[in-house]
């Protein structure tokens, strides 16, 4: 027993749980600006533009207590049918 937990705690010391933080793109709301939202923190706010080749970007914000924006999600997914 004492040679399982042994093992758990060194697989478990090797994960990495931190991601790179993701970086705005053109068309993003915090692209080369701080933006500020009315709502109150805690607040998600979505966004979805056109991106580059036709590809759509989704987004998802969330209202930091100073009223900033935190890109915290962004996908791109083809804007046309795949088949």
């Amino acid at each position: 027993m004492r040679h399982a937990a042994i093992l758990a705690a060194m697989v478990l010391s090797g994960c990495n749980t931190t991601a790179p933080p993701l970086e705005p793109m053109p068309g993003s709301l915090t692209y080369g600006r701080v933006a500020h939202s009315p709502y109150p923190p805690g607040t998600v706010v979505k966004n979805t533009f056109l991106g580059k080749w036709g590809y759509r970007t989704f987004e998802k914000y969330v209202v930091q207590p100073d009223g900033t924006l935190k890109l915290t999600y962004q996908q791109t997914a083809p804007d046309f049918p795949t088949d």
